[in-house]
């Protein structure tokens, strides 16, 4: 199957002879090939018409010649038409010549144009030549120029294959253009393959279309397989570059160097791309203001550049370009657009500021601070209130003392020149001040013989002031003794007048007299005693009372004083001891250490004579002092004192005699340290020490008390009810009483009485258990309470048929209950009745003698017997008569368990 593309002939004069000359030409030296356009049959002038491969022809080709002057042809080999050409006769032929100046090779290439009626009337003979020339089923590239003015269609080639000699061969094609978008772009004739196209096509929307040709027997046979072929879209030249932005801004430093950058322009050209299509050229088409030209720019980049090293912002600060952008590599016939480029030129410090006077005269009165007296100008051409123009002032000469400063006013850029401290008519009568300023920034320009500052002299005259009084010195002082007669007068403050240098006409006044001590003369400035004077006030500071005077003169001016007066001592204050209260811990030492004081000089004070004033021969029996130094003495007690308070009278004396009685209160305490003695709520004088008060005590002791009491009153209640003797199980006979030589209960006693049973859990401080029987033989009634500890104190009181009995504790482990520690005559009183009862209850034999198993005494070997039960002295129950403690609430269950039979 054979395509008919850009490359056959297709007029009559192409027949087997022009092959023939063809073949010729293509043997021969000096010709290259040829190429057939297809064009319409008018053409516009600067109309693209076709390409041409010049490369394949003569690569080092540097001389090419059309022999058609109405064409001409580009270095890519695009041909255009340079003036309006029409195909009158359908065709038209023109040759291209190749020249090489380094080879001496010459090639020609023949060019011809046919126009689309031409083809038409022709395509019957062509087809039978290259169907006998060509027969073979394989795409042949198929291009079409973009924007055709066809007509329409518009043939663009044929497909034929091999396999029509044997086949009634149909064709038909697929793919975009033909069944997808764009549809019904492309068809072929379905016997003939020719392929034809229904109207214009846009390279830019549609670079190229890959369609895929079939050819099938009528009875749906396929001999060949499916052709790929390519329509490739030429393109032509119908796009303007187009630049980036309509307005471009850039900025330039003035005075910058040539060749200095100053910003780039882009544009874009929707053509196909590598093309001369494409390839664009930029130029300044018109710079304002007008010449002469400051600017270039790259003709391939679109870098515009300095061309000059004069640009001067304070002579021209902007300047606006017209650029344009052209393609076709800038000829003639290329599209183009235009845009406008906006310079501005940056400002830089190349002008210093200048003072518009190089001399001023000004004056200040004396004494005068914080004012004007002087505006400096000057002039600068750079940009207004920008570094480079705002301008810093300087007085380099003339200011040694501080006396003046200056600033510069940001709004008119002038100096202005204040007086900060007061000049002195008597001392300077004129100032000459040396001024320079420069800017800001820093001068750009390169060293010359021109100084980068400029500078100016200022003349300031002091003017006389008619002055107050001087306060001079500010402290002035005089030495009273204190306790001096009121009324006694003294020199007091002095203020001058600095135009005589003396003190008349000025008047005085007290400003300030904490205490009220003095009165001041308003003549003289003389001070008079008011009140008596205490050298150890408090508003006396080292010996030095303060007061504060103002001094006036005849126009009300005035000046303020301090006169400082200093108090000589006198032994007007006796020694003394400033702790009173003295705490002795008698667990470490037997004697405590007093200090004294005296409020007047050291030639006043110390040494000190301490002793003891008293009247009471127990008082001098009992304590003692010791001198250790000039100022403090030791007090120690003797005979062994209890613990408590005392009041120890101690005189001081010092040096000159002068006395005072101090009492002291001695506290005698046990404890280690000062600070235990003091942190307690009480002071130690007995056995124990105090930790929870006997309110608090007594509160707990109740709460307990009350709960037992509910306890015994329904255990008793049962008893009575029960008819029978209890009998308690033999695992508890050791709950029975074991008494002890000790003289408190031990850490594991047991203690049992009529059916009451309490176990205490050794010194680990664990709570004991109780189990409670019945009460008393006689009647009476037994009350315990138990708290938890190891250590316990026992308490007795007894009534009437009435027994109460307290096992005291504070804290897990050890008890101390302060105060109410029980001696052994205590215990003693409390054990040997109770037994005396035990004895009475316990059980006779038939002869009424006492069973011989009654109480014994046990020496205590810090642990329980192991006899078990005393026997006889036991309360003995039956073990009937104990159901109820099976409904008991959860709180005694644990009580309950312990009495149940194990």
């Amino acid at each position: 199957m054979a395509a008919v593309g850009s490359t056959r002939s297709g007029s009559p004069a192409f027949g087997l002879g022009h092959l023939l000359t063809l073949t010729i030409l293509a043997l021969a030296s000096d010709a290259c090939k040829e190429v057939v356009l297809q064009v319409p049959s008018e053409l516009p002038a600067e109309k693209f018409v076709g390409r041409v491969n010049l490369m394949d022809c003569l690569k080092s080709a540097d001389i090419v010649h059309l022999s058609d002057p109405d064409f001409q042809v580009l270095e890519d080999g695009s041909v255009y038409t340079t003036n309006s050409v029409v195909l009158s006769s359908g065709q038209r032929s023109f040759t291209i010549w190749l020249f090489s100046t380094d080879s001496q090779e010459e090639r020609e290439i023949s060019v011809h144009l046919e126009g689309p009626l031409e083809v038409l009337n022709k395509r019957p003979h062509t087809e039978k030549v290259l169907s006998r020339a060509k027969r073979r089923w394989a795409p042949i590239p198929c291009s079409m120029l973009e924007n055709s003015l066809g007509p329409f269609p518009l043939f663009l080639q044929q497909i034929q294959s091999d396999t029509d000699q044997n086949y009634t061969i149909y064709y038909s094609i697929r793919g975009p253009g033909v069944d997808k978008e764009p549809l019904n772009l492309f068809y072929v004739e379905r016997d003939t393959g020719n392929l034809y196209c229904t109207g214009r096509v846009d390279r830019e929307q549609y670079e190229s279309f890959e369609l895929t040709a079939f050819a099938t027997t009528p009875d749906g046979y396929t001999p060949e397989y499916p052709l790929p072929l390519l329509i490739k879209i030429e393109d032509e030249n119908d796009n303007y570059p187009i630049f980036t932005q309509k307005l471009y801004s850039f900025t330039v430093q003035e005075n910058s160097r040539i060749g200095s950058t100053v910003g780039e322009v882009c544009a874009t050209d929707l053509d196909e791309p590598d093309t001369m299509h494409t390839r664009l050229r930029y130029s300044i088409l018109e710079q304002s203001p007008s010449p002469p030209m400051l600017f270039t720019m790259h003709p391939s980049t679109g870098v515009i550049t300095t061309t000059s090293a004069q640009l001067d912002r304070e002579l021209i600060d902007k300047y606006q370009l017209l650029i344009k952008v052209q393609d076709m590599d800038g000829q003639y016939f290329g599209l183009h657009t235009t845009a406008k480029c906006i310079i501005t030129i940056e400002d830089v410090n190349d002008n210093l500021p200048t003072f518009t006077r190089t001399t001023y005269v000004t004056s200040v009165e004396e004494n005068t601070v914080n004012v004007e007296i002087l505006r400096l100008t000057v002039q600068d051409k750079d940009l207004v209130n920008s570094p480079n123009w705002r301008a810093n002032y300087t007085i380099f000469k003339g200011n040694e003392y501080g006396n003046f400063k200056i600033v510069t006013d940001p709004k008119t850029n002038e100096g202005i020149l204040c007086v900060i401290k007061p000049l002195d008519y008597e001392e300077r009568q004129q100032v000459t001040l040396q001024i320079g300023v420069v800017n800001e920034a820093p001068y750009t320009r390169e060293a010359s013989s021109k100084s980068p500052m400029s500078t100016a002299t200022v003349t300031v005259t002091v003017t006389n002031q008619d002055e107050g009084p001087e306060c001079i010195p500010p402290m002035q002082t005089v030495r009273i003794r204190e306790n001096v007669l009121v009324g006694t007068r003294n020199d007091g403050y002095k203020a001058y007048d600095p135009e005589t240098r003396s003190s008349n006409g000025i008047r005085y006044r007290k400003l300030s007299d904490p205490r009220g001590w003095v009165t001041v003369n308003e003549d003289s400035g003389s001070i008079t005693i008011f009140r008596a004077l205490d050298r150890e006030a408090e508003t006396v500071r080292n010996g030095i009372y303060n007061i504060t005077v103002l001094a006036l003169d005849a126009d009300g001016r005035s000046c303020t004083g301090t006169l400082g007066i200093i108090l000589e001592d006198v032994n007007d204050n006796g020694p003394f001891i400033p702790k009173q209260t003295v705490v002795i811990c008698k667990a470490t030492t037997s004697s405590a250490e007093i200090v004294a004081v005296d409020l007047d000089e050291p030639v006043n004070g110390p040494p000190f004579d301490f002793s003891l004033e008293s009247s009471d021969s127990e008082v001098q029996r009992m304590w003692r002092l010791t001198r250790i130094n000039d100022t403090a003495a030791r007090l120690s007690y003797q005979n062994d004192p209890s613990f408590g308070s005392y009041a120890v009278p101690i005189r001081v004396t010092d040096r000159l005699g002068l006395s005072s009685l101090t009492t002291l209160n001695v506290i005698v305490c046990d404890c280690i340290t000062e600070s235990d003695c003091t942190l307690r709520s009480g002071e130690r004088t007995g056995y124990a020490e105090v930790r929870l008060g006997p309110w608090a005590i007594l509160a707990i002791l109740l709460g307990i008390a009350l709960l037992f009491c509910i306890l015994f009153t329904l255990v008793c209640s049962v008893s009575r009810a029960s008819k029978q003797q209890k009998i308690l199980p033999d695992d508890l006979a050791q709950q029975n009483l074991i008494v002890s030589n000790t003289e408190a209960p031990g850490d594991d006693k047991v203690y049992s009485t009529n059916g009451l049973t309490t176990q205490t859990m050794g010194a680990s401080g664990q709570t004991g258990f109780t189990t409670m029987g019945t009460g008393v033989k006689s009647g009476g009634q037994e009350t315990i309470e138990m708290v938890k500890g190891g250590q316990q104190t026992l308490d007795s009181r007894r009534g009437a048929g009435y027994h109460h009995h307290t096992l005291d504790t504070c804290r897990g482990g050890h008890v101390e209950v302060d105060n109410y520690r029980h001696t052994y005559s205590e215990w003693y009183n409390f054990i040997q009745p109770r037994l005396g009862d035990k004895v009475q209850f316990c059980h006779s034999d038939d002869n009424q003698k006492l069973a011989q198993d009654y109480v014994l005494t046990y020496n205590y070997e810090g642990k329980g017997s192991a006899a078990g039960s005393v026997g006889c002295c036991s309360d003995l129950q039956e073990e009937d008569g104990l159901e109820f403690l099976d409904h008991l609430e959860p709180k005694f269950r644990t009580l309950a368990e312990v009495c149940a039979k194990r």
